[in-house]
Formats: C-alpha cells, structure tokens, sequence
C-alpha cells in the first residue's frame, strides 16, 4: 500500500468532536481519509460513506473507531471484510469484548488514539 489510508468510524459534522478532529488530523499528515456516518453526506469537504463496504479502496490501512463499544461490537463483522491492516480503537471505543472479538476476528487491534499516533494533539485541532 503506497497511499496511507483510513476510514473514520464515527467521523462527525461537529468540529468539537474527536470524530471530526480524526478526519482533519490524518489529512493533515497526507492519509487518504474516508468518513463513515450513516447520517452525512460530507465531512470536511470529503465524501462521507454510509458504510465500510462503500469506500472504493482496495486495502485500508487503518480503521480508526471514535463509536461506543456496544456498537463496534456490530460493526465487528464488516470491519474485518475489508481487512484493515490497524484496527484504531480510540478511548471510549474499546471494551475486553470488543478487543477479544477483534482478534478472534484476525484483526490487529490499537488501543490509542489514533490522532496523538500522528504525533498531533487533539487540542491543536480547534472547533472553529
């Protein structure tokens, strides 16, 4: 994989939310970013994609979850479709279930923030 690239679970319309810190975060360090919520058209000037399956990339190298876990737990199964080669679980994403099920499901599970792993702050990104 030349292009580094993510999908954002959870990205937001919000500026205030980690959601849509995550999507200015990793374009501003070059990612190919794709937002996932079911509810946007666009986050940030990008394409928002109601699901995992309808982002038009081969292989993504992170997915990156700002979601709870009772959700992520649902979303299990199409994360592992696609094959990330990082699954992000940021805080408040991640729970002993979820983890178990990600690596029983072969994915290879962070428990961090995605943003700070850039070598960002989220407080660098303001609400404006």
């Amino acid at each position: 994989m030349s292009e580094k690239t993510v999908a954002i679970l959870g990205a937001s319309r919000q500026r205030h939310k980690f959601g849509n810190k995550a999507v200015r975060a990793h374009q501003s360090e070059g990612y190919a970013v794709y937002p996932v919520n079911p509810s946007a058209e666009e986050i940030e000037g990008l394409p928002c994609y109601k699901t995992l399956a309808d982002i038009p990339v081969e292989r993504l190298n992170r997915v990156s979850v700002y979601l709870p876990p009772e959700v992520v737990l649902e979303l299990l199964p199409q994360i592992a479709e696609v094959h990330p080669a990082e699954l992000w679980l940021n805080p408040g994403s991640e729970s002993d279930e979820v983890v178990a099920e990600a690596e029983q499901l072969g994915l290879t599970v962070i428990q961090a923030c995605s943003i700070v792993s850039l070598g960002r702050m989220p407080t660098q990104f303001a609400n404006e």
